[in-house]
């Protein structure tokens, strides 16, 4: 195709309220020499981007300012060292910055097919989720078959994907939420233990859950007064992991039962990751994840599509933790023959 020289992007002009962004016109960027350029049908939200909106969670170096870290959508030109992908290929990514776009460069490693019976919609919102489940539950933390496994925020698009990826490895799944509704969409598909942490003492519903022999691996985004509590729930030789502090970064803890059940703590953020720690992620999902997403037994959930011009209230909707699911932006203008919703 044509390429032309200017697209639709949301800026950030400054720091702040969702209503600080905005529609905007710039160039369409060049991909690297081992790049693609993906001209974008949907994008994917998440929170980092609300942290990046606000200033807390900056773009690393050599990465696109523009917001967003997933995408899905057709390959349209490909960078001189480029192999495995060609121009026309339907490709879902994780990117480096840049996906609120309708055109985004991302290392071609980081691109994955399109999974046979998907919408390029659906596409869009597994990147993010899965790469960041997948390096921390099952690589990092190692999640086994017998295993029970703690997610907190159970209806977040990393929830969802948790609970999905924890079940179809055979673990045994517990998780909080904030309402019934989420309660029980979260039982429906596939968490064996739910407590709303709101109206139940989450702490001491899990450890009676979990009986005398606690939970093996936790993911957290909560942090806080959590913290302690979690160390207490996890088993011997339990691995805790922080992805992001929603409730803050620091807490007053005890120590003695880390020495004494040997247990681990860790944590990390998927963006600064390298690039090549990135491709292996991907293979990863290719071969261990896809298969599954391909014959139905792991299902996107997309929770409600904003077009590009709606960000804000995307980015509102987010904030708000009312939903369940993923929020997703249609990139392409409305008389583009976009797909739908």
């Amino acid at each position: 195709m044509t390429l032309p020289s200017t697209m639709r992007y949301i800026d950030l002009p400054s720091f702040g309220a969702p209503d600080v962004m905005r529609v905007a016109q710039g160039p369409v960027p060049a991909p690297g020499e081992n790049d693609v350029l993906v001209k974008v049908a949907y994008a994917g939200v998440n929170r980092p981007d609300v942290a990046q909106r606000m200033g807390n969670y900056k773009a690393p170096p050599g990465a696109s300012p523009i917001l967003g870290l997933e995408v899905a959508g057709e390959i349209v030109a490909v960078g001189a060292q480029v192999t495995q992908w060609k121009p026309g290929d339907r490709v879902c990514a994780l990117t480096p910055g840049g996906g609120y776009a309708e055109f985004c460069t991302t290392p071609a490693a980081h691109c994955l097919p399109v999974p046979k019976g998907l919408s390029m919609l659906e596409a869009a919102s597994l990147p993010e989720n899965f790469f960041t489940v997948w390096v921390n539950v099952f690589d990092t933390c190692k999640l086994k078959a017998g295993d029970n496994f703690l997610v907190h925020g159970g209806s977040s698009g990393i929830g969802l994907t948790s609970i999905q990826l924890a079940k179809a490895w055979g673990a045994t799944v517990f998780t909080t939420v904030g309402n019934e509704e989420k309660a029980a969409f979260c039982k429906e598909i596939g968490a064996d233990h739910v407590v709303n942490y709101k109206t139940q003492d989450w702490f001491a519903d899990m450890q009676a859950a979990a009986g005398k022999k606690g939970i093996d691996v936790i993911l957290d985004m909560v942090a806080g007064s959590y913290i302690e509590k979690n160390l207490k729930l996890l088993a011997l030789e339990g691995r805790l992991c922080f992805i992001a502090f929603l409730g803050g970064s620091k807490a007053e803890i005890d120590f003695v039962m880390l020495m004494l059940k040997r247990q681990t703590i860790t944590g990390s953020t998927l963006r600064a990751r390298p690039d090549h720690q990135k491709s292996a992620i991907a293979v990863s999902l290719r071969d261990k994840v896809w298969p599954l997403i391909e014959a139905g037994k792991i299902k996107p959930m997309v929770k409600k599509v904003f077009s590009l011009e709606e960000a804000a209230e995307a980015h509102k909707l987010m904030e708000s933790s009312q939903h369940i699911g993923k929020i997703m932006l249609n990139i392409a203008p409305a008389d583009a023959g976009a797909e739908a919703p």
